[in-house]
């Protein structure tokens, strides 16, 4: 901040009762040393005052209130532009909203309109009692049809001539523009989606309506060409679609574009055929200044070009839908999204039509998916961001959307690619794909690196597809990332790892649950909203054998996590990941393999996502008879979801019928196990022997809280939570979500979490489902250990200790300071130990 006036540039101080006045020329070199240091120690700012001559009439305390004051007018500067821009948005958000209620207002006049109509009707036939059909039926029939011809009346075919493709464009537009801003579809509040400023946006979804479709409405900070540019490029946010090319463009003479495009969309699962669209695409500018995309498919109904049938995909049609783009004041779009298909349900088994036929699942995974994609441009834009390992936002992006790519080419399998169908061995359980071309996958990339190519083989693809009962999706992908060694083989991990380098390797035997080693996720990037996030799994001291301890000790894994948050309706979770070395390079092939969970119903009412598990008597086998089943007191219902599989190998020639039988073998085998941790997160599996490990609103968790806040009243003679206003805001609720983090550890030899708050489980970076693994000794450290062994007499004979400041280690190896904690005795009913609960007071990430 330069300072060109000497009135602009007066900061004032007081030092002894005189307030000292500052030229412009001071002000210019304590603004120099501002801008290089904000905060200078006391030692730099005696170095100024010698290094500038103009400085040496002012003393040392009255330079330190000169940056005292510069901070603070600075701060406020940046929470006032912090302000004003909420406040753009919230006026934003409220012109939606007004737009939104004119829009219902007119859909409730329209209904009252049609209600009155109706009844007209019914009264004129009664009267003409002597009609030949007096059926009510009929009456309504016939009413309902001439309505509906009345309102959408039928335009006769138009030809492929660019005037004719200019009417259905323009035809587009207009039915485009009467769902956005229009009643020409009943929309109503998407579940769990709630309008506010910190919301994604108004989510809608359509109600009796032929097809799916879903609308959104938003503030996005970048300007509307720019939106139009990002929207139109599908293939970078929409990670369902594979590939959008068009095939003929011209302008129109209103100065918009028409477009013909021909997309393919992947197939979610291993059960379902894949999708196309043959759309128009019409691009142009209202005469308010708003810009418009609209699209839709052409039929022969239409008289426009036809498409022809592609091998391997199911014709899907586009309703009108698109885009309009609105400049805002102040900066940024105001952006209405539609999103209509008829994805013909009829084509895939009729387990899986409700992901076809349900509107919440295409407003997650395209409606919402766009909306999410410029959120985080724009975050990305207005700061300079450099995420894990020094990476700029756009390059990390790059690896999700690969990971991603790759997974879906291997669940779809196309032809095209290079994927044939390999002989199984007399069971349909588990797929086998071989590519002998992965040029056509990897390209240039491929071609360039220093694998596969060297040892002249291919790619092999073994996949599955399973019904699940009763568990989410979010707890599931969870419990996989976290609990690694209850499914994976780190001798399949080994061989992945070394089969990319030109070192040949045998091929092992499958042993799952044999994971020689711990794992570390090193966070690298999470979208806005965390429900993605980018990471690099190092999995150590995975060399088993001597042969394997020569290939790799120390792995890497380049992992993507998305759908953890179990509130969101009708998403899928995901976890993929790929072997990759120490380096990350942008041109590195990766071969990905995972797992995808679908929910099959979208109205699911699932349990907590915060809930602990004691899986390790769950998970053990044998002891199937001997589990108990407790009521966790959530209606689960009947919760369906389906899982696929998909896990891609590497060969050579010579090796494939070997690898081909050890992929099987392995498949089959994460089946299984996924199959036994399934049953230990179902609702009806989990045991009473949990123990204090208890989730959140069970009666158990309830009295937990009631003890560990009526021990601290107890041994410190105050009250641990301060007294809430709200009458029916219950006192783990509020526990749960204390500021300070607050943990329960067992009365043990080595004592364990069984419970943490919110603030707990940000401060060791996990969640309840894997508290149970992280014992007390494992987050502190040695200080921490030495003072806790000293005040652990203390604890139990007086109740109660306080702790020093400290450092604590997070799950993810990250460490955590605190200002001071306390430690204290938590008492039962009956007044004997229970556990030990700590409160670590002002933490914060080192």
């Amino acid at each position: 901040m330069a300072v060109t006036s000497g009135k602009e540039g007066k900061s004032s101080s007081m030092d002894q009762g005189k307030y000292v006045r500052y030229t412009a020329e001071q002000v210019e070199a304590l603004e120099r040393l501002y801008h290089d240091c904000p905060k200078p120690s006391s030692i730099r700012r005696q170095q100024l005052i010698r290094e500038c001559p103009i400085l040496s009439n002012i003393e040392p305390k009255q330079i330190k209130v000169w940056f005292q004051n510069r901070r603070c007018r600075e701060k406020q500067r940046k929470e006032a532009s912090r302000l004003q821009a909420v406040n753009r948005k919230l006026s934003a958000m409220n012109k939606l909203l007004m737009e939104e209620n004119d829009r219902l207002q007119k859909q409730v006049s329209q209904l009252v309109y049609e209600n009155g109509y109706f009844r007209q009707q019914l009264q004129n036939v009664t009267a003409s009692i002597a009609t030949t059909d007096t059926s009510c039926e009929s009456v309504v029939t016939s009413v309902k049809h001439q309505q509906q011809n009345h309102l959408t009346p039928r335009d006769p075919p138009r030809d492929a001539s660019p005037a004719g493709l200019l009417s259905i464009a323009e035809e587009t537009l207009t039915e485009f523009l009467s769902k956005a801003k229009g009643n020409a579809v009943e929309w109503i509040q998407m579940p769990g989606m709630k309008p506010g400023p910190d919301a994604i946006g108004i989510v809608t979804i359509s109600h009796g309506c032929t097809g799916v479709a879903a609308r959104a409405c938003s503030l996005v900070g970048i300007d509307p060409t720019k939106v139009a540019e990002i929207l139109k490029d599908r293939t970078s946010w929409l990670r369902d679609c594979r590939s959008v090319d068009v095939l003929t463009a011209f302008s129109t003479g209103n100065g918009g574009t028409i477009e013909l495009l021909y997309m393919q969309m992947y197939a979610p699962t291993t059960l379902a055929s894949a999708r196309d669209f043959w759309t128009l695409r019409y691009t142009s500018v209202l005469e308010d200044g708003s810009l418009v995309v609209c699209e839709r498919s052409l039929s022969g109904t239409q008289g426009g070009p036809s498409m022809p049938a592609v091998q391997q995909f199911v014709r899907a049609e586009m309703q009108p839908s698109g885009y309009l783009i609105r400049p805002c004041e102040g900066g940024g779009s105001l952006i209405h999204i539609v999103d209509h298909m008829d994805l013909e349900p009829w084509s895939v088994p009729e387990v899986l039509r409700p992901l076809y036929e349900s509107s919440t699942v295409l407003a997650q995974k395209v409606t919402m998916s766009a909306l999410r994609h410029l959120r985080q441009i724009a975050q990305e834009v207005s700061s300079d961001v450099v995420l894990g390992w020094g990476r700029q936002p756009a390059a990390l992006r790059t690896f999700s959307q690969r990971l991603c790519k790759g997974f879906n080419e291997a669940v779809n399998g196309f032809t095209d690619d290079g994927w044939s169908l390999m002989g199984n061995d007399g069971m349909e359980d588990v797929t086998i794909l071989i590519n002998s071309s992965p040029s056509k996958l990897f390209g240039q990339q491929f071609a360039s690196s220093d694998g596969l190519p060297a040892l002249g083989g291919g790619i092999l693809c073994a996949k599955a597809s399973m019904l699940l009962q009763n568990v989410p999706p979010a707890l599931l992908v969870r419990f996989l990332r976290e609990h690694r060694s209850e499914w994976a083989d780190s001798n399949i991990d080994a061989y992945s790892a070394a089969s990319w380098k030109a070192t040949p390797c045998t091929v092992p035997s499958s042993r799952i649950g044999g994971f020689g080693g711990g794992q570390v996720i090193l966070p690298l990037a999470h979208t806005v909203e965390h429900e993605e996030f980018l990471e690099v799994i190092k999995l150590e001291n995975n060399g088993l054998t001597q042969e394997e301890a020569l290939l790799s000790r120390d792995m890497f894994l380049l992992q993507l996590c998305s759908g953890l948050d179990e509130n969101a309706v009708g998403a899928c979770a995901e976890l993929v990941f790929a072997p990759i070395d120490a380096s990350l390079a942008d041109s590195s092939p990766l071969l990905p393999s995972g797992f995808r969970v679908i929910p099959l119903d979208s109205g699911m009412d699932g349990n907590s996502p915060n809930r602990t598990l004691d899986l390790a008597s769950a998970l053990e086998i044998g002891s199937a008879g001997s589990r108990t089943s407790v009521d966790y007191g959530g209606n689960s219902g009947n919760l369906r979801s389906v899982l696929t599989i998909a896990f891609q190998f590497t060969f050579e020639n010579h090796l494939r019928e070997n690898v081909a039988s050890m992929a099987r073998q392995y498949v089959r085998g994460v089946v299984a196990s996924v199959q036994r941790v399934a049953m230990a997160l179902a609702p009806s599996r989990l045991g009473s022997h949990l123990g204090p490990r208890l989730p959140p609103g069970t009666p158990e968790a309830l009295t937990l809280a009631r003890w560990v806040c009526q021990s601290y009243r107890f041994h410190l003679g105050v009250e641990l939570l301060r007294p809430n206003s709200e009458v029916n805001e219950s006192l783990l609720k509020t526990l749960w979500h204390h500021s300070d983090a607050i943990m329960c550890c067992s009365l043990k030899s080595l004592p364990v979490f069984t419970f943490a708050n919110q603030a707990g489980l940000d401060m060791l970076e996990t969640t309840l489902v894997a508290l149970q693994d992280i014992s007390l000794e494992k987050i502190l450290d040695d200080n921490g250990r030495k003072s806790f062994c000293s005040d652990i007499a203390q604890i139990m004979q007086q109740g109660y200790a306080y702790l020093p400041a400290g450092v604590c280690v997070s799950s993810m190896g990250r460490p955590a300071s605190y200002d001071r904690a306390i430690a204290w005795k938590v008492l039962n009913d009956e007044e004997n130990p229970h556990c030990i609960a700590f409160m670590f007071m002002n933490w914060s990430f080192v």
